[in-house]
């Protein structure tokens, strides 16, 4: 028995049914983009700062954002399945009506008018095409729904490089806007991004007329001579001078010989500040026996002493000598072009030699292939233990042969220091063995990969024991590269802390044990790349309580750790604006207390412009 009509009116309508559904859960799949995609990223980042996450004992809180994460975007799914079965149940009932009233009619036939073969196979038919129908329009349902979501995927996964972390997920989760309409969007604000301070370098007028010439003696370590360098950049702009190239201090401790073009890349230095000051590579020759005035500037000045001071030796002197450069420009108070010219000369001109550049990354690949590491500042070397006057955990021999490293070195002012309240006031470095206690309480474990970046480590394996027990995968540059490998670096100390300084930038969590100038040189330039954790440890506290753990007033474990991890919730190098001088203080003192700006760069290097104007490279840096 075949009737065509019911047939096609049935047909017709599971079909609108099915259309309906389609629309339906089209609309929902794409709300599942949205719900999907912060999924997506917060597991992502969860993992990249897992070991973090781990040390700060929040992984209870992550852990249940992420399934607040996950039934928000399984609600969604939820309603897709509803929906699905709203759909079956209705073509099932349409079904079954169709086959009930074939039914009724058969029964109301006269006897004989149909065999009963006939009626038999037509309801089995029937039955069968039900469930057909019910079959594939399920997996029609599910083929469109996988289609819609394998989309959604595919276009997150493509998100543009020019945002990090979740910010596409916030600004445009379902991807309808180009970076250019989002960037236009957010410049209303005033925000714009931090890598336009680096490219857009030629929106300032171009320097006047050099009046003259400054020299340059570096004095100081690496990251020491690399401020000072930064520093004189700007000052040659602000005397209108053109800058020889800095020599570096070949006098130190250290007794480095490397010359500027050794540790520095001169070419690119000399090309990205080429809009900015005038640089040369050496003194013209007809200047070379000129008189000249050796001066040393005075320490965080600002614009008033070298526009009128320094500034006006230009009326009797071609070349101007800087006996020293660290520490010779105020932190604060400068104009923005000045401060922003700091930041172009020590974030993008200020470059390390390419034959450094290279084996630097080559022991960042080397560290990666052991997981995310934390790269461990330990400045317990014999100079800083000399300088310092820190004695903690030390011998007698060794004391003695540090006071009388200090006691002969002439430029090392202070000679007399009391070690005990040296340490008391949270001016010593931490001890290996105290650092292994600090990374223990911050949770990290004892698979976690360690790069030691420093010198010479004071006593050697004696002093490293302890830390070696409870972290056995400590690594160095001595370990990841070949005795061929690290040669030509040989007897160059800024050569091989600029090794040290490259890994520590790309690690992901960097830990000083001592707020040096190295520690605050890595944590303002991670903080302006927007890199991992910098964790600053609190020498001061920590001294209170490892002195507790000595005496035998408190024991390593949960509440120890539950301390150690409270003082450190406001230690982590998150961006935040540079802190000021402290309350009260006054003269140099107050200068000194101020957070340096190659510490902190923000919001200095940072991006802002006035709103609303529109998109203008004159309002940009």
């Amino acid at each position: 028995m075949d009737l065509p009509p019911v047939r096609n009116t049935v047909q017709w309508i599971i079909l609108t049914l099915d259309g309906y559904y389609q629309a339906f859960s089209r609309a929902f799949m794409r709300v599942n983009g949205t719900t999907q995609a912060p999924v997506m990223h917060f597991a992502a980042e969860t993992s990249l700062g897992v070991v973090t996450i781990r040390a700060l004992n929040m992984v209870n809180k992550f852990f249940n954002n992420y399934l607040k994460l996950v039934d928000m975007d399984a609600t969604v799914f939820f309603h897709v399945n509803v929906a699905m079965e709203w759909s079956i149940l209705r073509i099932q009932i349409l079904h079954n009506l169709t086959v009930f009233t074939i039914v009724a009619l058969l029964i109301l036939l006269p006897r004989g008018f149909v065999s009963s073969g006939l009626v038999g196979l037509s309801l089995s038919y029937a039955l069968t095409l039900k469930e057909s129908q019910v079959f594939w329009s399920r997996m029609y349902s599910m083929m469109s729904d996988h289609i819609i979501s394998a989309d959604r995927i595919k276009q997150f996964i493509h998100i543009s490089t020019l945002f990090k972390g979740s910010i596409q997920t916030n600004l445009d989760p379902l991807d309808f806007y180009e970076d250019d309409a989002i960037w236009k969007a957010l410049e209303k604000f005033g925000i714009l991004p931090i890598t336009i301070v680096l490219k857009v370098i030629n929106v300032y007028s171009a320097p006047t007329e050099s009046r003259g010439y400054l020299l340059v003696h570096t004095n100081g370590g690496l990251n020491q001579m690399r401020s000072g360098i930064c520093d004189m950049v700007a000052v040659a702009r602000i005397i209108n001078a053109t800058l020889v190239i800095p020599e570096l201090d070949k006098r130190s401790f250290w007794q480095d010989t490397s010359n500027f073009s050794d540790v520095f890349d001169e070419e690119h230095f000399m090309n990205s500040l080429a809009n900015d000051i005038k640089i040369i590579k050496k003194l013209p020759n007809d200047l070379v026996n000129e008189t000249k005035v050796v001066k040393q500037f005075i320490s965080w000045s600002g614009m008033d002493y070298y526009e009128n001071e320094i500034a006006s030796l230009w009326e009797e002197y071609q070349v101007i000598r800087a006996s020293k450069s660290d520490s010779r420009l105020a932190n604060n108070n400068l104009p923005p072009d000045i401060q922003k010219l700091r930041c172009r000369a020590c974030y993008e001109a200020l470059r390390f030699s390419p034959h450094i550049e290279q084996l630097g990354k080559l022991l960042v690949e080397r560290m990666r292939s052991f997981g995310p590491y934390i790269a461990l500042h330990l400045r317990y070397e014999k100079d800083m233990l000399a300088f310092s006057g820190c004695t903690h955990d030390l011998s007698l021999v060794e004391a003695e042969e540090l006071r009388m490293i200090r006691e002969n070195i002439s430029y090392w002012k202070i000679k007399e220091i009391d070690p005990i309240e040296q340490r008391s006031k949270g001016l010593c470095p931490l001890t290996p063995k105290e650092v292994g206690i600090f990374l223990t309480a911050l949770g990290y474990p004892s698979t976690t990969p360690i790069y030691i970046a420093a010198g010479e480590i004071y006593g050697g394996e004696s002093h490293m024991a302890e830390l070696r027990s409870r972290y056995p995968l400590l690594m160095s540059k001595e370990k990841l590269a070949s005795i061929e490998e690290l040669e030509p670096f040989s007897n160059h100390a800024s050569q091989m802390a600029a090794l040290d300084y490259i890994v520590s930038i790309e690690s992901d969590v960097f830990i000083p044990s001592y707020s040096g100038n190295m520690a605050k040189a890595v944590e303002g330039h991670r903080r302006f790349l927007g890199r991992g954790r910098t964790i600053s440890p609190d020498k001061k506290a920590l001294v209170r309580l490892f002195d507790k753990l000595d005496q035998g007033l408190m024991t390593e474990g949960k509440k120890l750790s539950n301390r150690i991890i409270d003082l450190h919730r406001r230690r982590l190098g998150s961006p935040r604006k540079r802190k000021g001088p402290i309350s009260g203080t006054k003269g140099m003192e107050r200068f000194r207390s101020e957070e340096t700006f190659y510490a902190n760069p923000l919001p200095d290097c940072l991006c802002r412009t006035e709103p609303p104007p529109p998109l203008n490279t004159s309002h940009i840096v």
